[in-house]
């Protein structure tokens, strides 16, 4: 029992509850991965966004004919710049602006070409003028403005989440410094009857922050492996409903595309705020002490 004591003689073991404390700071950490996460996969569909949209060229013909579109198809063809070309079925076209124009049955619509680029420093138009050339009157729409609209949206997700972290970090600095004012009135007389044997500052705030770390870390640490399943369950409701859980589906999950790095840093970034904000909290309050 004494060797006991002299390991733990402010009782830092009862005063500043495992229990409570790992599960607030294992939620926090779980937010955090989940945060982690939500920006990494903001990020990537911003970037697949972009990519799609900015390599994807729309070209009109007026009064489409076949030759008419068959001459426009036969000079996108010959352009290195295209990837692809297919002409939109005016079906699926008619159906696409029913919603917006209701049912016209004697409304002329023009023949749509979906163009994709090779890349993306292709020229939009010069292929525009190849096209006219052959096919007067045909219009080519790139679709920079929505470029814009996209990258601006995944960016304000993107920051919404960054903000969700620091929100969660105030809150797991709220979370130590509550339980470490909490530990030291309930140790109040022993830490005064060590600071008057000669205990300094330092090595009481010490004892108090290497407690807090211990248990943010665990705390971490639980928080990251529950968050493992947390993101097979999101990535399982992402697939098709009802869709059979196989070896394959499983491996098919997009486990790379998670920021396991950033995920990995979560319980020292824990430990770290459980240290600074005890060492802060116990140095003020001895400052204060008379």
């Amino acid at each position: 029992m004494s060797n006991r004591s002299g390991r733990d003689p402010l009782g830092l073991r009862r005063a500043m509850s495992d229990r409570l404390l790992q599960a607030l700071i294992a939620a926090m950490a779980l937010l955090a991965c989940l945060g982690f996460a939500a920006a990494r996969g903001v990020d990537a569909l911003g970037e697949r966004w972009r990519l799609g949209a900015e390599a994807a060229v729309t070209i009109q013909v007026p009064d489409p004919t076949r030759t008419r579109i068959a001459l426009a198809l036969g000079v996108l063809a010959t352009l290195p710049e295209v990837a692809d070309a297919n002409p939109v079925d005016p079906e699926r076209l008619a159906e696409l602006l029913r919603p917006w124009l209701g049912e016209q049955p004697n409304l002329t619509l023009p023949g749509v070409i979906e163009v994709q680029l090779r890349n993306l420093d292709a020229d939009v138009a010069l292929i525009g003028d190849r096209v006219a050339e052959a096919v007067p009157g045909a219009v080519t729409e790139a679709h920079g403005l929505w470029v814009g609209r996209l990258a601006a949206l995944a960016a304000a997700v993107q920051g919404v989440a960054y903000a969700a972290l620091l929100l969660v970090g105030l809150i797991a600095v709220a979370v130590v410094a509550v339980a470490t004012r909490a530990a030291l009135a309930a140790r109040q007389e022993s830490v005064a009857v060590l600071h008057q044997l000669g205990a300094t500052d330092r090595e009481i705030a010490g004892r108090f922050a290497r407690r807090a770390m211990v248990l943010a870390v665990c705390g971490g640490v639980v928080g990251v492996v529950v968050a493992v399943p947390a993101f097979f369950l999101l990535a399982r409701l992402a697939q098709p409903f009802g869709a059979e859980v196989t070896a394959e589906s499983l491996a098919g999950l997009p486990w790379g595309s998670l920021p396991w790095r950033d995920i990995a840093t979560v319980p020292l970034i824990a430990g770290a705020i459980g240290w600074v904000t005890a060492q802060s909290v116990v140095r003020v309050w001895l400052a204060r002490m008379p």
